[in-house]
């Protein structure tokens, strides 16, 4: 199978966590976009969705599917989204699509995150896949300096602006060995507004997309 037939398996494997009359939350990337196709093959079950983007915000209005502000939801059921790298504890790097701090408010207020991947993004260890961090503008030199003495290579992702304003700063050659310690060390730093380690909040289930099917990973 092509890996975007493993994205395509996930998404639609995904929809068996979704509760009739329910909001979802939704996710950003090519996984979480075959998650909206699915989403909308049962639209008439759901009352809506909270989105963590802009482009998926479009694609799901595209279907007819009611959109809310995340402001005007107490919690969620579910969150349905993909990562760039997930290990063995649920830990996660996420925002390769620049989307990671809606992608983390949303999490917080759902009761369960449905990570859904091809088998690729599952690695014993994170810090392969660049890690993003969402960065003020006027901070980001700042920020760049103290990435720099943890040990890792920041380099300013040119020419994307994040859906909030701010700017993306991409930490290449970091070997994670304590995601939470980690995320909680690069959220301290005067600037940054999020990290994408979602390690503190990790995924609930994770559906791996393989060649012999989607095997499902909990917690």
């Amino acid at each position: 199978m092509t890996q975007d037939e493993l994205k395509k398996a996930v998404g639609f494997a995904a929809l068996k966590f979704v509760k009739p009359q329910t909001i979802v939350g939704v996710g950003t990337g090519s996984t979480a976009a075959h998650f909206i196709d699915a989403l909308a093959t049962i639209k008439h079950d759901i009352i809506g969705a909270v989105s963590s983007s802009e482009a998926s915000t479009a694609k799901l209005k595209s279907y007819g599917i009611t959109i809310f502000d995340c402001n005007d939801v107490d919690s969620l059921d579910i969150y349905v989204d993909g990562a760039d790298e997930i290990n063995h504890q649920m830990h996660m790097i996420k925002g390769g699509g620049a989307a990671l701090t809606r992608e983390k408010i949303i999490s917080a207020i759902s009761k369960q995150f449905i990570c859904i991947v091809d088998e690729s993004k599952v690695v014993n260890t994170l810090g392969k896949f660049p890690l993003p961090i969402e960065v003020i503008p006027m901070a980001r030199s700042y920020v760049a300096r103290e990435l720099f003495k943890l040990g890792g290579k920041p380099i300013y992702r040119q020419g994307v602006i994040t859906d909030n304003g701010n700017v993306i700063l991409d930490i290449h050659d970091l070997t994670i060995t304590d995601p939470i310690e980690l995320e909680n060390k690069i959220n301290s730093i005067a600037g940054v507004v999020t990290v994408g380690l979602f390690a503190n909040r990790g995924a609930n289930i994770a559906l791996v997309g393989t060649a012999n099917g989607v095997k499902e990973i909990i917690k």
